[in-house]
């Protein structure tokens, strides 16, 4: 400090305003919102219940969802409530309130039949497998079906002895499989009882750097013949 120099004086006010504005705008001053996001996949897997609306937090996400269809939003991440009930209903089937992670991409089936319908969480990191790859989550989603084993070939190859996956519970999820993008053909037998094809998908084609969901379901109404239906995001 120069002789005769005053010593600058800092007003209470300055101050309150100074660090109000680090708290808007962070330390670098960026102006960037610290709001972070996720992203919710909702799909209709009851196969008695009737097209739903889909309610996060406050508001319908998905309006009229059929059986087999899907919806999907990005949102805040954090603790969401997430409602199910019938397409212009107030009464809910489903009332959830998962954790949604940053940086997750979260899938919830409403499963089972009407009378038991319940939420199945499917929780994956939002990123692809990379290039040439392709990602697979088997899902059983069969109410009419008990355990089961799942095969997962080339597509003109003959049954294996081994499953892929092997005595498969209802809402069972497999791990991630991660695979050479390519086709392939999933094919579904009661537990233990190869000879026996309960879903067949013939020939499937996994993307590069693509994450599936391959669930098996009951026929719309419930019960045989069943059917397997992919919700893929391509990264």
């Amino acid at each position: 400090m120069r002789h005769n120099e005053k010593p600058m004086k800092i007003s209470p006010l300055s101050l309150t305003l100074g660090v109000t504005a680090l708290s808007l705008f962070g330390c670098g001053g960026s102006g960037v919102s610290t709001i972070t996001e996720t992203k919710l996949r909702v799909v209709h897997a009851s196969p008695n219940a009737p097209n739903v609306d889909v309610v996060v937090g406050s508001a319908v996400a998905f309006s009229n969802v059929a059986y087999f269809s899907e919806g999907v939003k990005t949102i805040p991440a954090g603790t969401t409530q997430v409602r199910v009930r019938a397409t212009g209903g107030t009464t809910d089937v489903i009332n959830a309130s998962p954790i949604l992670a940053t940086g997750n991409y979260t899938t919830i089936l409403a499963v089972n039949n009407l009378a038991q319908i319940e939420p199945l969480v499917v929780t994956e990191p939002d990123q692809g497998p990379g290039a040439g790859q392709a990602r697979v989550r088997l899902v059983h989603a069969s109410p009419s079906t008990g355990n089961v084993d799942i095969y997962v070939t080339a597509p003109t190859a003959t049954l294996p002895s081994t499953p892929t996956v092997a005595n498969v519970p209802f809402k069972g999820v497999s791990t991630a499989l991660t695979v050479a993008a390519g086709n392939y053909r999933v094919r579904i037998t009661p537990a233990g009882t190869p000879g026996t094809v309960a879903i067949d998908t013939g020939t499937i084609t996994l993307a590069s750097n693509s994450v599936t969901i391959a669930a098996a379901l009951d026929k719309a109404s419930g019960g045989s013949p069943l059917t397997a239906r992919l919700y893929t995001t391509s990264y």
